[in-house]
């Protein structure tokens, strides 16, 4: 930084300027005089995190960026240019800044300290309104950019645990699916193969009576390891002493239907002497494509149930009025989406929802938002293989939700502040410091309570909605 001299046209520069219209001359020059005129190079640094908030800042000429640091990377909140004023404006609580403030261009700054702004306001009344202006305008802003930077995090987080959770059932039915279509593939040949046995009628009614026991009881999955292990083995002697080809193909399939040694002698006698190889192949496809339909129902319905959570999460196909809604529905869809985050931490999670719980009119997915925000952060809070519980009560005429986590608890010194815009104890990009405000504003629509109690262990939100 270098101190310049303040040159003659600075006047003149400034009463171009939206911030001084309607400012009288003298007031401006007021300014001039009573400001240090300030100079950074391109890349200098003039505002740093934490610095103690003692001037406004006002850039006279060149431009600068505004940049928040998130974890190892820095995020640029905006670019400014002459005319922009920054740093501490009157009437403002700041006390600490909180961001970086780059030259982009080199810079010229006038830095007015807070001590003249009493002597500001008396001074020139035009200009201290036009300063609170701007700072009403830019807290607008400023709460407004925050709002949307919760919604995209926790937009993010629920497309995080929705992709994670569809994963697993998508991957199953493309693993199906692809297996389907091998074992389809191989029908022709092993068809033709019994197809040359001339199996009767009567021999055929045996084997089917057998076949569609065991498939219509489906895959079996009661054994035990050491059971499984012993009955495979049984059913691969038996195969190996019968000359089955790929035995252990075959063993694994049979095992997973209930077939047993019995079953196996049965079929044998039931075919009177003809070879086995082909029946048992033909047997053991019949159920492996049994097992892959039953798979593929089971991942498609799985992926179903996904898709309607998160119908009933954002109830995107009914009316944004209130209405009159089940909140278990709503915390059971949300919990859902979350799901993903118990498995990461390996959470615990108990529900003690009350049989007797009425329907409450509220916006359904306003509320869901207040279940994500609180769920989320109970989760956060509790300890690796922690423990997460919802409780749901009727008292006094209200619906009462509580949320509990076995975290460390919130200490007394800040309890009071965690539903204040901003507030957060998460590190710079974990939070914005807007979800229990959003989550408080939300309740409160709704006519209801929410509050908090804290001690090392136990952390116990409630959320009270009048019936």
């Amino acid at each position: 930084m270098q101190i310049l001299e303040k040159h003659p046209e600075l006047p003149a520069i400034l009463a171009e300027f939206e911030l001084f219209e309607g400012v009288a001359p003298a007031a401006i020059q007021w300014l001039i005089d009573h400001s240090e005129y300030q100079f950074y190079e391109e890349g200098e640094n003039f505002i740093r995190p934490n610095m103690d908030a003692e001037h406004m800042l006002l850039i006279v000429k060149g431009e600068y960026a505004l940049r928040m640091q998130q974890g190892k990377e820095f995020r640029d909140i905006g670019q400014w240019g002459a005319g922009y004023v920054t740093g501490l404006l009157p009437f403002s609580r700041m006390k600490k800044t909180v961001a970086y403030g780059v030259a982009v261009l080199p810079i010229e700054v006038l830095a007015l300290h807070r001590n003249c702004f009493t002597e500001m306001a008396t001074v020139s009344y035009e200009l201290t309104q036009n300063l609170v202006g701007v700072m009403s305008s830019r807290i607008k802003t400023f709460t407004e950019q925050r709002l949307q930077d919760e919604k995209l995090m926790s937009l993010g987080k629920l497309s995080a645990g929705l992709a994670h959770e569809l994963n697993n059932p998508a991957s199953a039915l493309v693993r199906s699916a692809d297996e389907l279509y091998h074992k389809i593939h191989q029908s022709p040949e092993r068809f033709k193969s019994v197809i040359t046995m001339r199996v009767t009628s009567e021999e055929t009614d045996a084997l089917n009576a057998i076949l569609f026991s065991k498939a219509q009881q489906g895959p079996i999955k009661e054994l035990g390891l050491l059971e499984r292990e012993s009955c495979k083995d049984d059913i691969l002697d038996w195969l190996e002493d019968h000359d089955i080809d790929n035995a252990d193909d075959i063993a694994e399939t049979f095992l997973d239907f209930g077939l047993r040694l019995e079953d196996m002698e049965a079929m044998k006698e039931a075919l009177n002497g003809k070879e086995l190889d082909a029946m048992m192949w033909w047997i053991e496809s019949t159920l492996s494509l049994e097992r892959l339909v039953k798979e593929i129902r089971e991942s498609a319905d799985r992926i179903g149930r996904l898709v309607n959570s998160v119908k009933t999460y954002t109830h995107m196909d009914q009316s944004q009025d209130m209405q009159s809604t089940d909140l278990h529905e709503g915390i059971r869809s949300t919990m859902i989406m979350l799901k993903h985050q118990f498995k990461e931490k390996s959470i615990q999670v108990v529900k003690e929802f009350a049989e007797d719980m009425p329907m409450v009119c509220v916006h359904p997915g306003e509320m869901n938002q207040v279940w994500t925000n609180l769920i989320d952060n109970a989760v956060d809070a509790a300890p690796e293989g922690g423990m997460l519980k919802v409780r749901t009560y009727v008292k006094n005429e209200k619906a009462v939700v509580d949320i509990i986590d076995n975290g460390p608890g919130i200490p007394e010194a800040i309890r009071n502040k965690i539903f204040d815009p901003f507030f957060t104890t998460k590190e710079i990009g974990k939070g914005t410091g807007m979800g229990l405000e959003i989550a408080r504003r939300i309740v409160l629509k709704h006519h209801g309570e929410i509050s908090v109690k804290s001690k090392p262990g136990e952390t116990i939100f409630t959320v009270c909605i009048p019936l």
